[in-house]
């Protein structure tokens, strides 16, 4: 696997001073069916697609009145690693893909100086509609919702989970500590490892933070393999 490098003003030049070349690996020789981790959900059946089909009308809060789309994740359903943000923004609304604004470009070029492909990795969030305004989500809506994150881990099996953010963080370790107390180092999430970093809309305000994270994704890269 090659680490890509983007043109001389994106995010992956900026990072590319850390990248180093035993991060190549063979994702051939990966065993996507391995069980390699477990979670304390209550065990799904089917595939993903078969789980989305059986959630996406979705009713259980009120965002299902004000949803344009709801946003179920995409990628590998055997990614060994998932980004899980908070909740969709209004370009994920409006598409019914995770990431796709601006703070979703960035996260692409983040995967890719990981060395992987976006479709190579799972992307989702803690909600599945997005919040009016683009507000934090509630705790009612966390807890109707969480179970389906859960149950799509359970499906994937991954080894290593990226939180995004401040609020997916709080939301999936239960704690008030603050991103920049969580971050580089690895918690527990049912049993598999989450490692804490910046949105990436937050470092589109603030891309001085952009090595941290790169701090951040080295060491989901050093499980990986």
């Amino acid at each position: 696997m090659e680490i890509r490098k983007d043109n001389a003003h994106s995010v992956i030049d900026d990072l590319k001073n850390y990248l180093v070349d035993e991060h190549k690996a063979d994702r051939s020789e990966y065993n996507y069916m391995k069980k390699n981790t477990s979670t304390k959900a209550k065990k799904s059946t089917g595939t993903l697609e078969d789980f989305r089909n059986k959630i996406k009308n979705c009713k259980k809060c009120e965002l299902c009145s004000t949803r344009t789309q709801f946003v179920f994740g995409e990628g590998d359903p055997r990614a060994r690693l998932v980004f899980v943000g908070e909740a969709p923004g209004k370009d994920e609304d409006l598409q019914g893909r995770p990431f796709v604004g601006r703070a979703g470009k960035l996260l692409t070029k983040i995967i890719e100086a990981m060395g992987y492909k976006r479709e190579e990795v799972y992307i989702c969030n803690v909600l599945k509609c997005r919040p009016p305004n683009n507000r934090a989500p509630l705790p009612d809506e966390i807890k109707m919702c969480e179970p389906h994150l859960l149950a799509q881990l359970e499906i994937i099996k991954p080894k290593a989970i990226c939180a995004l953010g401040t609020h997916a963080t709080k939301t999936l370790l239960k704690t008030d500590l603050t991103i920049g107390a969580l971050r580089g180092a690895f918690h527990d999430y049912h049993g598999i490892k989450l490692m804490p970093t910046y949105h990436p809309a937050y470092l589109l305000r603030n891309p001085s933070e952009k090595r941290k994270v790169w701090e951040d994704v080295q060491k989901i890269i050093d499980i990986l393999e």
